[in-house]
């Protein structure tokens, strides 16, 4: 249920040591402790608090979860909460909620399906080195918003295709409607979780001896991703707006076109319709029972018709 890793001179050199003495690994100067646990460990948490003497309003914001996203600024260490999200292939946003306890000596993650094994990697490869907690959470951060920018990158692909379709000659219109609605809601979880970074990473600038002038650069990249971040889903947010307006203008461009030949050919039928009902009618008419009289009206008819068309045609109503 949970990880523990310790590292020395930035080198992994202790894994899936015990929590007992917790303490006093992080006691060793030249040490720094990431503890990696699943939020269903609740005793994990509560011991790995006592052994840190983490803040308890911080750890019951751990273990109860759906925190929105923000930094807490605590005596001796901080509380974040971030979340990491996840694109389905059919345009659906998943989030994972990671609680981060930073300490002088360690860093305690706690999540539900954050998928920390790229993290270990990120450190792994990390060109950071030293024994300071703020290269753990580097890594940390720095997979998260990758993963903002990627779900935005998806996002704006997706809509893009769905552009495509808009603009075709029968488009499916249920289809349509049903996944501008889900990219419209998958947009607002993203929004909701890439908003308040910008407000994280300037408070993580406030504290002391984390961010030193060897990290600030790195933290400095993280804050320009957060950034790009903001201001690409902002973009769409927009975009899916005046996508949804062109549909509905589309589609009542496209009914007015139907109501124009409608009423064109309603026409053009009205003509016979009237002349054939008033020589229907029981008065005497002209050409009254003479083979010429219904030779004229036949010969109105198809005149009447034909210009009616040819008008309706030139006025581009059919």
């Amino acid at each position: 249920m949970s990880t523990t890793r310790a590292y020395r001179g930035g080198e992994l050199v202790e894994e899936d040591f015990p929590l007992d003495g917790l303490s006093d690994r992080v006691a060793d100067e030249g040490t720094v402790v990431w503890v990696d646990i699943d939020h269903h460990d609740d005793a994990a948490l509560r011991q790995v608090g006592g052994e840190l003497g983490l803040h308890e309003l911080a750890l019951e914001d751990a273990a109860q979860r759906h925190q929105r996203p923000k930094v807490d600024l605590y005596r001796t260490h901080q509380f974040l909460a971030v979340y990491g999200v996840s694109m389905a292939d059919d345009g659906t946003l998943s989030t994972h909620e990671v609680s981060v306890f930073v300490t002088a000596r360690a860093l305690v993650t706690v999540h539900d399906g954050f998928d920390m094994t790229r993290v270990a990697r990120r450190c792994a490869n990390s060109v950071l080195t030293g024994d300071r907690v703020g290269v753990l959470l580097h890594a940390l951060l720095d997979d998260i918003v990758d993963g903002h920018l990627q779900a935005t990158t998806t996002l704006d692909e997706r809509i893009e295709d769905l552009e495509g379709v808009i603009f075709e000659d029968n488009p499916d219109v249920r289809r349509l409607q049903r996944e501008a609605v889900r990219l419209r809601r998958s947009l607002s979880h993203l929004r909701r979780v890439v908003l308040p970074m910008r407000d994280i990473m300037t408070g993580l600038t406030r504290v002391h001896d984390l961010v030193d002038a060897e990290l600030e650069p790195y933290f400095s990249d993280i804050r320009d991703h957060v950034a790009h971040a903001t201001e690409w889903t902002e973009s769409l947010r927009d975009h899916v707006t005046a996508l949804r307006e062109t549909q509905l203008t589309i589609q009542g461009n496209r009914l007015n076109l139907v109501m124009k030949k409608v009423t064109g050919w309603a026409a053009i039928i009205a003509v016979p319709t009237a002349i054939t009902g008033f020589y229907g009618q029981n008065v005497p008419y002209p050409g009254t029972g003479e083979p010429w009289g219904f030779w004229m009206s036949s010969g109105v008819i198809v005149v009447l018709g034909v210009g009616l068309y040819l008008m309706f045609k030139r006025k581009d109503w059919l």
